[in-house]
């Protein structure tokens, strides 16, 4: 007869041993999962007018340093099109440019962000199972396959996977996505896009300095998301922004914020938000030619 106290022993056992090979392939799920390639491999998508490709494109990289692809005429969408396109590479982030010669098919033009994928079908997947909505379904493009997907708050980002497998130098510093969402929609928006990019909230703050978005009279919510995909920064607003607030789409650092505005302006940029501190940053908004803004910020000094 085997005694209670060895029965209770041998189901501990065998409940901790289901536990661990539970957790064991909840691990492996995570990590087969994970459909991010790098940092370096996101792309800010940027749109102007085919006049000002160039002067964007030159004022750009004398602003962050860098170089640029050839430029190409493509098809990037699955419906007929024809736009200029090139990748800007610096080492504080990466823009995919274009100049439309057609008009631009919808809903191209308004997503944000590029995210290079391992397996584009599975990172759809993903992406829908999290709670993404599919705008474009999978289609070709010159050099892979795309999507674009809608987050709940209506933030769009389009996912991409190459043919050939490309290999970018890592970035000096990591560039974050700027989103604003409603207070309605900003929990579920994080949860969301936690769930697809296993990243981590790094801070949420309930009650940020209002300076950050042109209010410095207010207070409002920021969550600071990372991930494989680079850094998200979540502005929970009431919509209230003055410009440009909420037109920005990427958030640069820098070593040298002072030093970097000089060369924006004497390349073509204008500084739209003359710099300012918060939150351990001192951060200005830049606009180059052809309309783009961007923030731009460096550590604040101790």
């Amino acid at each position: 007869m085997i005694g209670n106290r060895h029965l209770k022993f041998l189901l501990l056992a065998s409940l901790l041993t289901g536990a661990s090979a539970a957790i064991a392939k909840d691990a492996a799920l995570h990590s087969a999962s994970q459909v991010g390639v790098g940092a370096q491999y996101d792309t800010t998508h940027v749109y102007v007018a085919p006049e000002d490709v160039d002067k964007f494109a030159t004022s750009f990289l004398a602003t962050f340093g860098g170089q640029s692809t050839k430029q190409v005429v493509v098809t990037v969408t699955p419906t007929p099109s024809s736009t200029t396109s090139q990748l800007l590479q610096t080492p504080v982030g990466t823009v995919s440019l274009f100049g439309f010669k057609t008009p631009i098919p919808y809903p191209f033009g308004a997503e944000r962000t590029g995210y290079l994928v391992t397996d584009i079908d599975k990172a759809v997947e993903a992406a829908k199972e999290a709670g993404a909505d599919v705008l474009v379904a999978t289609f070709p493009d010159p050099i892979g396959r795309d999507a674009v997907i809608q987050w709940p708050g209506g933030v769009n980002m389009q996912l991409y996977w190459h043919t050939i497998k490309p290999a970018y130098a890592s970035l000096e510093t990591i560039p974050e996505n700027r989103v604003y969402v409603a207070p309605e929609r900003a929990d579920l928006f994080i949860r969301s896009f936690l769930r697809f990019s296993h990243g981590k909230v790094v801070s949420d703050d309930a009650r940020a300095s209002g300076a950050e978005i042109g209010r410095p009279e207010a207070t409002y919510r920021r969550a600071r998301i990372e991930s494989v995909f680079a850094k998200i920064t979540v502005f929970v607003t009431d919509g209230r922004l003055p410009y440009p607030y909420g037109r920005e789409l990427t958030g640069y650092e820098v070593k040298d914020l002072e030093g970097t505005l000089t060369k924006a302006k004497a390349s073509g940029a204008a500084v739209l938000v003359e710099p300012y501190t918060a939150d351990g940053r001192v951060a200005a908004m830049v606009q180059f030619p052809g309309g783009y803004i961007a923030e731009v910020h460096a550590a604040a000094p101790k």
